[in-house]
């Protein structure tokens, strides 16, 4: 198999070479930047790239946003992402982009000769190889989403005032109901964010922490009346 490798440490880079070349595998190219990787990968014609996340010059996501760009334009290239620790936000964009055969694998995993050359021939083949981590940390997210997912829409908009640091008070006011009301919604945020009752009062801080992970997400504007710009059930 045709490869091009693009990894910015010398010592990683010569050592995926040796070992893919041991393995029968052409590298046809191994750069330390992305920025010659279109013109190399155009002039080279890989059958695989491997790319690590972070290059230069900023070291931070030069390496997931040239894959992207690999393969969107080149949708038959497999593409081998290596990662020194899970980046589930780089991880999420690459499985859902458009594409050919994709692995996302930590860079740990390369130690292990037999495992990493079996992974290479089951991207080759068309399949999607992640490590087991970033499926773990995958899923975990997907559950801290599904519990966010359990609120309403009048229920967010008061987990997201909280989040911002309001009142009671002041939350009763920008959304035009009771105080009352209030009290009941974050009752039930706390019930479906599955927060125990406690007398410290963390519950409220653990809410916000919750809504700020799951991305920070204003939701829409509601009306005076309570109902948000659609009418339904349950709000």
């Amino acid at each position: 198999m045709r490869i091009l490798i693009c990894e910015d440490s010398a010592l990683l880079r010569a050592g995926l070479v040796r070992v893919l070349e041991d393995a029968g595998h052409v590298v046809v190219a191994a750069l330390p930047d992305a920025s010659h990787l279109d013109a190399t990968v155009d002039d080279t014609a890989p059958q695989l790239c491997i790319l690590d996340v972070r290059l230069p010059p900023s070291w931070t996501d030069e390496g997931v946003r040239a894959a992207l760009s690999l393969r969107a334009r080149l949708p038959e290239l497999a593409v081998l992402v290596l990662s020194q620790y899970v980046e589930e936000r780089y991880a999420a964009d690459l499985i859902s982009s458009s594409g050919g055969a994709l692995g996302y694998l930590l860079k740990d995993r390369v130690a292990d000769v037999a495992d990493f050359l079996e992974a290479i021939e089951r991207i080759a083949a068309g399949a999607t190889v992640l490590d087991p981590e970033v499926v773990a940390q995958l899923l975990s997210r997907r559950t801290r989403d599904d519990r966010m997912q359990r609120l309403t829409e009048r229920e967010a908009s008061v987990l997201a005032l909280i989040a911002e640091g309001r009142s009671n008070q002041a939350i009763a006011k920008t959304l035009h109901v009771t105080e009352g009301s209030v009290e009941k919604h974050i009752t039930a945020v706390f019930q479906k964010l599955d927060l125990e009752p406690d007398e410290s009062g963390n519950r409220r801080v653990l809410a916000a922490l919750a809504h700020l992970e799951h991305g920070g997400a204003t939701p829409p504007p509601t009306t005076p009346s309570g109902h948000g710009p659609q009418t339904g059930t349950n709000r």
